[in-house]
């Protein structure tokens, strides 16, 4: 099997985390290549629920070998309760989680200055972890890297630097108490006596991997619509979410991935602030996302829940490359009457079938829709595809005409064996 990309292809929350952990037996590495302890990635086992935010979540595997990648930021606190987490849950972690010495290091005056710009702007709908503070100081090389963090001399003088500025925004732009040096190097100090055993060049690693023919898969986190480029901006992340991130966010190029695979729920999520044609009226909204267990896996936030959207999945699938669909969560749409599926917008008499990076006009656009019939039978206990009922069925055929790439495995439940492939 090729080295393969699985991500998200619409607001993220399309169940990625399961389908990681299915695609994880067939492969050697698993790659986090963006993002933060921002995202939430849930697995269940036999009804054993894990949550991982940071860590791959092919650690559930045993002898699979997980990668923080450079392209991440390490809140250094979030790994290492994460680790604990997992030691307590009978899972070692040592000598198969490695951190890429590049990564960027989250601090505490991130975090507040996180927190202060959502209360003071427009609201983005940040998890407030840090994330973006901690990507701009990386852009601005004032940021401090996990292999600062493990040199004392390095650390010292980037954090002396670094709180003179912070301390210097919050006193006077957002008239608050600023951070201790001397608490927050002994802090990370201590991070730093930790986290050293997992740390190496992760770029080496992997590319000599690819060399001995190893077998990668690169974890996207998020969603493509968050993608701080090719999203729905400014609602989005700070990282590249998107097949390119993998690149960049590792050291590998992108001659050795082999394929894209994008994770869509039958439906549509988006958590936080930001446009949302195909948003469903309130009734419809609350049952859905009751039925669907809708709450932030990182926040526990409500997510806005809406029709499956193939101008989004379209837009996804030309950005990332995407060679395969996975579509999860098809159950919570059981007991429907009719679904719809949004095929275009239109706006001031203009029909886009392409998705507008003009954010008036996503925000005021009206989705054009087709109507469906639904299929009213319980799907959590089918096995196969052609067990489907006939309107599923039906369903999932038009998604992928409109999509063009090939479903290739189906969701009707969170645990592992509620899946099935599409050729089955």
């Amino acid at each position: 099997m090729a080295n393969i990309v699985i991500l998200g292809a619409q607001w993220g929350d399309e169940g990625k985390g399961k389908v990681i952990d299915i695609f994880t037996r067939k492969v050697d590495f698993v790659v986090r290549y963006q993002g933060g302890n921002n995202a939430g990635h849930t697995v269940v086992i036999d009804n054993d629920e894990f949550i991982l935010h940071l860590i791959p979540s092919g650690i559930l595997h045993k002898r699979k070998i997980c990668i923080i990648g450079n392209g991440v930021v390490v809140d250094p606190k979030a790994l290492l309760d994460e680790i604990g987490m997992l030691k307590k849950r009978g899972i070692d972690v040592d000598g198969r989680l490695l951190v890429s010495e590049n990564a960027h290091v989250i601090f505490p005056y991130h975090r507040r200055l996180d927190e202060l710009k959502e209360a003071k702007r427009r609201k983005i709908g940040t998890t407030k972890k840090g994330i973006g503070p901690c990507y701009a100081d990386k852009v601005a090389r004032s940021g401090i890297r996990v292999a600062d963090l493990l040199d004392p001399v390095v650390l010292k003088e980037k954090l002396l630097n670094n709180l003179e500025e912070k301390n210097a925004i919050l006193d006077k732009i957002y008239g608050v108490s600023g951070f201790s040096f001397e608490e927050l190097y002994s802090e990370y100090l201590d991070y730093a006596k930790e986290i050293r055993k997992y740390v190496c060049n992760t770029t080496v690693v992997l590319n000599d991997a690819i060399k001995k023919k190893k077998r990668i898969l690169f974890e996207g986190a998020q969603g493509t619509l968050l993608d701080v480029d090719h999203g729905t901006y400014p609602f989005v992340t700070s990282s590249n979410s998107t097949a390119g991130g993998a690149s960049t966010g590792t050291g590998i190029g992108p001659t050795k991935i082999g394929k894209v695979i994008g994770v869509v729920k039958a439906y549509t999520t988006r958590v936080g602030e930001g446009p949302f044609p195909t948003e469903f009226t309130k009734d419809l909204m609350e049952r859905i996302r009751q039925k669907g267990k809708e709450f932030g896996a990182t926040t526990g936030r409500p997510r806005r829940c809406g029709w499956f959207d193939s101008v989004i999945v379209n837009h996804s699938v030309m950005v990332n490359g995407i060679d395969e669909i996975v579509v999860t969560k098809l159950d919570v749409l059981d007991d429907l009457d009719s679904i719809k599926i949004c095929t275009a917008y239109k706006f001031e008499g203009k029909t886009y079938n392409e998705f507008p990076t003009n954010g008036r006009v996503l925000a005021g656009c009206e989705p054009v829709y087709e109507e469906l019939p639904g299929w009213k039978e319980d799907t959590t206990k089918v096995i196969s595809y052609l067990k489907l009922p006939g309107n599923a069925r039906n369903y999932l055929r038009r998604i992928q005409n409109l999509l063009k790439p090939r479903i290739v495995l189906i969701s009707v439940g969170c645990d592992r064996k509620q899946t099935f492939s599409k050729d089955a």
